[in-house]
């Protein structure tokens, strides 16, 4: 979950006041063993996964959905990110 902006679409989760935006949700012990996997991929490169693009927590959910192989999230991509955010 990522917490949203005032005025911004969310979703209402239980125990989550008001609200977030998914950004990845498995169920199932072998789709959150991946997800498991993929948070310590990032870690191993010494990224926190909270400050991980929202976009690649979509594109992971997205291809676990469909059975592919995701991205890894690198450290060009992180700080890409980064200077998006910087600027937005």
């Amino acid at each position: 979950m990522r917490v949203t902006r005032s005025g911004e679409p969310y979703q209402t989760v239980p125990f989550v006041r008001p609200g977030g935006e998914s950004l990845l949700r498995q169920s199932g012990w072998p789709k959150v063993r991946l997800a498991l996997e993929a948070i310590d991929r990032i870690e191993a490169i010494g990224i926190d996964p909270v400050d991980v693009a929202p976009e690649h927590w979509r594109h992971l959910h997205n291809r676990m959905l469909s059975g592919q192989a995701s991205r890894p999230y690198t450290r060009d991509r992180h700080h890409a990110w980064l200077r998006r955010r910087a600027v937005s």
